[in-house]
């Protein structure tokens, strides 16, 4: 676990109701630079590209970070509010960071996404799965879905049926 101060206590620690998935990359297009890490914990540095100037005063976490290796970091409890959809509904129902769960990828709209980072995924929301009753496939989106004209992540080489499948397989115990 790597903290994030970037979360608070949810109105209902049990309403756990959505998975949300996001990609990123700082800077956009590159990976392994270690800076997702720094925006999730507040410790970006002094010296930044100009195209990131902006991310210096946001304030953003994810429950989960999965790199390019498919190495898992979890940065907020699943009970806690992340701040990762912003301004954001499903289904009618605003605020989904109150009762939703997210987790970032590394990567970004056009560059595909690893095979270790479906596995790792995969594992994860079978396991919230397990844990959080009111989850399950359909109740799985991406950011675009919550955040429509603002969000595009994760994008549009993110395989869903590749991504649904290996839950629907490993709920059967098929593959």
């Amino acid at each position: 676990m790597r903290e994030s101060p970037n979360a608070n206590e949810r109105p209902d620690g049990d309403d756990v109701a959505l998975i949300v998935i996001h990609g990123i990359s700082l800077p956009p297009g590159e990976f392994g630079t270690g800076l997702v890490d720094a925006l999730f914990t507040n410790t970006l540095p002094a010296e930044l590209d100009p195209s990131m100037a902006d991310l210096r005063a946001a304030r953003v976490s994810a429950h989960v970070f999965v790199d390019r290796s498919g190495i898992v970091t979890q940065y907020v409890p699943f009970d806690r509010r992340a701040w990762h959809a912003g301004e954001s509904s499903w289904r009618q129902r605003a605020g989904c960071n109150d009762y939703s769960i997210g987790i970032e990828l590394e990567g970004t709209d056009d560059v595909p996404y690893t095979d270790a980072q479906y596995r790792s995924l995969i594992a994860v929301t079978r396991a919230l799965f397990a844990r959080y009753p009111r989850l399950s496939a359909d109740a799985v989106v991406g950011h675009q879905e919550v955040a429509p004209g603002r969000k595009t992540d994760p994008g549009r080489v993110f395989d869903w049926r590749r991504y649904l499948d290996g839950l629907a397989s490993r709920a059967t115990g098929a593959g």
